[in-house]
């Protein structure tokens, strides 16, 4: 039986997921740590507790941090160092409205009982308030140090997703999966606070489009020329509307080295830009006009002030987007 979409809303899972996707709406978050690197692979995380409060004070609506095992010098970016699972559920005692994201966990590198427990823990030790991105993984050489597969990581990232799902129900049952079989006999706590844990698939994680919007509660995809992007959006937002009940969310992390001077144009960097405040306003809305629903601002490579940059992204950027919850526009 065909379904349609219903282009309007968003599906009602749990308060981190329902309160940076709204239909037709774009918020923004930042990946952490929030410092300049752009010399070393791995970040001092200095002042980094102090960094997340300070952007939830000033309304970014989600943190964002990722799931980088070994430090790959080929890869270039330790991430925030600490594990993923562990830093959330220290975050989750030290903020009260922010939603917690990860973006994303390379599924075939985690036993999925333990993605289970852990993203139900965040989720109900934060209040609802957790994310979770899922991935196949794109460093090959964390693939055979763990004694994994790599050519057999789509498999894996499917079969332990349809493992997590099934471990949200009450003594859940599961044969033919290469993680373990679940005989009913047993189960998987905490729950999550709503009925799922919202998963949103990065790329194409080895799957096809199809499986990614019958599955996924969203879809993560890395910043492209604005055609390419407007492309893959409406591609991914045609076939949501032949085949699911909700619509859902779209999202795109983008670098961002902030210029003092506001009229500063675009200058191009890898995944982002060199930018003024008024342009990435002007950048953002047209994210917006094609539907991009969230953006992970990453200011790894900024060289202003990081204060400086903050507030500046917080008084001129953000209500023009942030609305949605009742912040006012200034001009």
């Amino acid at each position: 039986m065909s379904k349609k979409a219903n282009r309007s809303e968003f599906q009602i899972i749990n308060q981190g997921y329902n309160s940076i996707f709204k239909p037709n709406e774009l918020s923004l978050g930042l990946v952490i740590p929030i410092e300049n690197y752009s010399n070393s692979p791995v970040p001092t995380m200095k002042d980094h507790l102090q960094r997340v409060q300070q952007i939830e004070e000033l309304g970014f609506k989600a943190l964002w941090v990722r799931d980088i095992p070994f430090n790959v010098p080929s890869f270039g970016d330790a991430g925030q160092l600490f594990d993923p699972f562990t830093y959330l559920g220290y975050l989750a005692g030290q903020t009260s409205s922010i939603t917690l994201g990860i973006a994303s966990i390379a599924l075939p590198l985690h036993h999925p009982v333990h993605v289970a427990k852990s993203a139900a823990s965040i989720d109900q030790l934060s209040g609802g308030r957790f994310v979770l991105g899922v991935a196949s993984g794109d460093r090959y050489d964390e693939y055979p140090a763990m004694g994994i597969n790599h050519e057999q990581r789509g498999n894996l990232f499917r079969a332990s997703f349809e493992y997590i799902r099934e471990a949200e129900e009450s003594f859940p049952t599961l044969a033919s999966n290469p993680y373990g079989e679940l005989k009913g006999n047993i189960d998987i706590l905490p729950k999550p606070t709503a009925h799922k844990i919202p998963m949103l698939i990065t790329g194409y994680s080895q799957q096809s489009l199809e499986w990614n919007v019958e599955n996924g509660d969203g879809w993560m995809s890395y910043p492209k020329n604005l055609y390419q992007q407007k492309l893959t959006i409406e591609q991914w937002r045609e076939l949501i509307a032949k085949t699911q009940d909700f619509d859902k969310p779209f999202i795109q992390p983008l670098y961002v080295v902030l210029q003092d001077n506001d009229d500063f144009k675009p200058e191009p960097i890898p995944l982002g830009f060199k930018i003024g405040a008024n342009y990435l306003i002007e950048y953002l809305d047209q994210l917006k006009d094609m539907a991009v629903n969230h953006v992970a601002l990453n200011l790894r490579f900024n060289s202003m002030d990081m204060n400086s940059t903050l507030e500046r992204i917080a008084n001129k950027v953000l209500p023009h987007f942030h609305t949605f919850k009742g912040e006012q526009i200034v001009s």
